[in-house]
């Protein structure tokens, strides 16, 4: 009969590309995954992976059973989320991946109230951008993804995902208070394009929001310095050297040299939201955080709160 680890360690060959990623992935060593595999070929009667230079390719036997196995276990997974799952009781341990500014805004009130809540569940954090978030979550290596949603940068869902939207979260210009535009009560595009800037780096999805502001005008920002944390943004802001795009979810106090300025025509918004696989939406767990994300969310406080989100659509892939 053949074994679900055998299975499951297959399965992430294929997603992973390697004995070696896919061991990383599950938490076990190269030479207990390729036991497995020995297992599996045993089991069938047929080899499932084939050397090709330094790496493994899957055997065409080999990605039938993979597709045969990833089906397995979705409905394995779906089994142990619903009927041997008690929904009066989350238990377990749930791994949540979540941007950074939602990991201070969110998820930290998150796991204040889930002491409190009653809940037996363990939740380990990892901060991502929301591509490698919604990844995680896509090939089972987390189980709820914190995620935003430039209106100027859509992020990809795969069709297996779910998503529940928790509200808008708006960006800020910030400035200097000795600036030429900080007495303004608003600002726009056209006003900025001299401006120095600092950013996310190239590829992060605030990176791809910076540039697509000055897209319809042709031109690209003036970025001077680059660096993936906000509070670096808000400090270099205050020492005068340059301008930010800063969103409000997480962010703290303004010192007072800073000063932000809505930003209009167009507006920056995301949408934040929290994705996790179809199989998972009976989860007692998954389903109690988010109900605890959905009130810190609707609190004030760090996170705003977010402002109200009508349901909209995430282009699939």
């Amino acid at each position: 009969m053949i074994e679900i680890g055998s299975l499951r360690a297959l399965a992430a060959i294929e997603q992973h590309g390697s004995v070696i990623a896919a061991s990383e992935v599950m938490g076990f060593s190269p030479s207990a995954v390729s036991q497995q595999i020995k297992k599996l070929e045993k089991q069938t009667g047929f080899p499932v992976l084939e050397r090709r230079g330094r790496g493994v390719l899957l055997t065409e036997r080999g990605l039938t059973l993979a597709a045969y196995g990833r089906r397995i276990l979705s409905e394995l997974e779906e089994l142990e989320s619903t009927l041997l799952a008690d929904p009066t009781k989350p238990t377990g341990h749930l791994k949540v991946v979540s941007f950074s500014t939602a990991c201070r805004g969110l998820v930290g009130p998150l796991l204040g109230r889930l002491a409190s809540s009653g809940a037996d569940l363990d939740i380990s954090v990892l901060a991502e951008d929301p591509r490698e978030a919604v990844a995680r979550v896509a090939n089972g290596e987390a189980d709820l993804g914190v995620v935003h949603n430039w209106n100027s940068v859509p992020l990809v869902i795969p069709e297996h995902m779910a998503l529940d939207w928790l509200g808008e979260d708006v960006a800020d210009v910030l400035v200097h208070r000795d600036h030429a535009l900080a007495g303004r009560s608003e600002v726009q595009p056209a006003d900025l394009v001299d401006e120095r800037w600092i950013s996310t780096p190239h590829g992060a999805i605030c990176n791809e929001a910076l540039l697509r502001i000055f897209a319809d005008r042709g031109r690209v920002p003036n970025i001077r310095v680059y660096d993936p944390d906000f509070a670096t943004h808000i400090a270099l802001v205050e020492q005068g050297a340059v301008v930010a795009l800063v969103p409000r979810l997480g962010r703290p106090a303004l010192p007072a040299d800073v000063v932000a300025l809505p930003l209009v025509n167009p507006m920056q918004v995301r949408q934040v939201g929290i994705v996790y696989r179809r199989t998972m939406a009976a989860s007692p767990g998954v389903q109690h955080v988010a109900g605890l994300l959905r009130e810190v969310a609707a609190t004030p406080g760090a996170a705003g709160p977010l402002r109200s989100v009508a349901s909209r659509d995430f282009k699939l892939g």
